[in-house]
């Protein structure tokens, strides 16, 4: 019985059966991490759908880009300019989409992981990691992220209402005014007992896959409040 640990077409090596098993195996172990750190740890606590979504497929690329190029020789000022491109973008241009720039970050990841891989990685281990993004990508943009959960900052004057004790009240008047029906929780934020105001923080889940502006919101209410 002959067993073939690397297949050949024409002095091209399609599949190393140890190399590919690796890969799976280490690929497997950093998505498992990732899920833990990112899913279970970070989004408990923030709830932040762009992110989540950010940290996913930037820690899958980064996993792919070390993995395959690993044994390929980059000069170091093209390895630098590869992700410089990422700052000139953000900072020559308008504000960038969190979104926006983590597809740009992948696209240009993924075509010089095909690029730039030798013949030491087996065309199979190339297809396994472009399928690999592909999926870890289509299964947080479609399948995770049908509903995303936005904030809404709104200055309240009822501030009666704010007390642990009137909380459904609260919940009914702000879905009342505001129209948003699907309301998570509400935060209380800084209280002005000179104006009778409050201002709160509205959590709610809303189709589609928008972009959650929360901070910049609550850096604009900052500055107004300053001025």
């Amino acid at each position: 019985m002959i067993l073939f640990d690397k297949i050949m077409i024409s002095n091209i090596e399609i599949i190393d059966f140890d190399s590919f098993l690796e890969l799976i195996a280490r690929f497997s172990l950093n998505t498992v991490v990732l899920l833990l750190l990112v899913r279970w740890l970070y989004y408990t606590s923030t709830r932040r759908k762009d992110y989540l979504f950010t940290f996913m497929i930037i820690g899958t690329i980064i996993f792919l880009l070390c993995y395959l190029l690993g044994n390929v020789k980059i000069q170091i000022g093209f390895a630098l300019g590869l992700f410089a491109i990422f700052g000139i973008i953000r900072y020559r241009t308008g504000q960038v989409p969190i979104k926006e720039m983590t597809y740009l970050f992948l696209v240009v990841a993924l075509s010089a992981i095909n690029a730039l891989v030798n013949k030491k990685i087996s065309l199979v281990e190339i297809l396994f990691s472009d399928i690999a993004i592909v999926l870890v990508t289509y299964g947080f943009e479609k399948l995770w992220l049908l509903k995303h959960e936005s904030v809404k900052d709104i200055i309240y004057e009822k501030i009666e209402l704010i007390k642990p004790d009137n909380y459904n009240a609260l919940v009914a008047d702000l879905k009342e005014r505001t129209g948003i029906k699907n309301i998570k929780r509400v935060e209380v934020g800084r209280i002005d007992f000179l104006r009778d105001t409050c201002r709160l923080k509205i959590h709610y889940e809303e189709s589609g896959q928008q972009i959650n502006m929360a901070d910049n919101q609550q850096n604009d209410i900052d500055n107004g409040d300053d001025d």
